[in-house]
């Protein structure tokens, strides 16, 4: 997961230009954090694993370990800081 400061709109633009991640930001912006198996439950869990993984390498989330549960979050207030309005917009853009 890198820094705040080291976050690219290249790299978040991309792991946000495919549907099922956008899905998976959507669900976590209106849920909050949340068990990672409990987000788009439709997938298979090595799909799932593979975009949560995506999404954490571009900085968009981040994982918190907690027993033997992985919570993913959204990493909204780093995203508002180092690219004000631009989750606000992709979130609300109809898909």
């Amino acid at each position: 997961m890198p820094e705040p400061d080291a976050l690219t709109l290249g790299a978040v633009l991309d792991a946000l230009a495919d549907p099922l991640r956008l899905e998976i930001v959507r669900e976590l912006e209106a849920r909050g954090e949340s068990a990672c198996g409990t987000l788009v439950e439709r997938v298979a869990a090595s799909t799932r694993s593979h975009h949560l993984k995506t999404l954490r390498g571009a900085g968009v989330t981040r994982t918190r370990v907690s027993g033997t549960r992985r919570l993913v979050s959204l990493r909204r207030d780093d995203l508002d800081a180092r690219f004000p309005g631009l989750l606000d917009a992709v979130l609300s853009a109809r898909s």
